[in-house]
């Protein structure tokens, strides 16, 4: 079974693949060649994934032929999108992000927004609040502060197509904003079946593919995240 692969390399300072029809499916490495090694253990990890929610896999765990088909290095840019080190990260477009969803894709995405945000709020389900605020050594954020910033993100990606409401509406309480923000997407998705819109928004190049490709990423690996932080002493 071919399995379509893009690798974005220097994302925070690592290297990312994706698995391009099957959003939710990625590995990272400290470079492309670790990644692309990670990998399988990541496909099975996703299939099984599907299966414990009662679901066929449409992935196969087994006889993957993969290679990175398309390879994305990270830049950033200052507000004239000239390069500047310290500026605005360009992350990956891959030509698979010029696809309009199918209804099946749409479809799948819902089950699979709805399966990352159950494992999210099991993950944290019964943290008192004083432990979701704690500040950690090394970390950005508080365990809060990363629920907030899940449904900051996922608004800024609706914002990306014009699919927001105005930023100023985003709740305070992190479980709130992540609630109302993810009512937004999952009324706005199936709209976006065939929908063959490609729009630049601040130098970087958006589409429903990416929208859904990057949603679907970005609430397992802050999942992931937190689970590494609770497995700490």
């Amino acid at each position: 079974m071919y399995i379509k692969i893009g690798l974005e390399n220097g994302i925070e300072g690592r290297s990312l693949v994706w698995v391009l029809d099957h959003p939710g499916c990625f590995a990272y490495g400290h470079d492309g060649h670790e990644a692309l090694h990670n990998l399988p253990a990541a496909i099975q990890d996703y299939v099984d994934w599907i299966i414990l929610h009662g679901e066929q896999p449409w992935l196969q765990a087994l006889n993957q032929d993969f290679e990175a088909e398309e390879v994305w290095e990270v830049y950033s840019i200052d507000e004239n999108y000239d390069l500047y080190e310290e500026g605005y990260e360009v992350n990956a477009w891959f030509l698979h992000d010029w696809k309009p969803l199918a209804g099946q894709d749409v479809e799948r995405g819902l089950s699979l927004l709805s399966w990352s945000r159950a494992d999210l709020m099991e993950t944290v389900r019964g943290l008192s609040q004083p432990f979701l605020e704690a500040k950690r050594p090394n970390e950005r954020w508080s365990i809060s502060g990363i629920l907030n910033h899940v449904g900051s993100a996922e608004w800024w990606y609706l914002d990306r197509l014009g699919l927001s409401f105005p930023r100023q509406d985003l709740p305070d309480e992190p479980l709130e904003r992540m609630e109302k923000v993810r009512a937004r997407l999952v009324a706005a998705l199936p709209g976006l079946a065939g929908s063959r819109q490609v729009v630049g928004v601040d130098g970087e190049i958006w589409s429903p593919r990416k929208l859904l490709r990057r949603a679907i990423w970005h609430e397992r690996d802050h999942t992931f995240h937190i689970r590494s932080l609770l497995d700490r002493p």
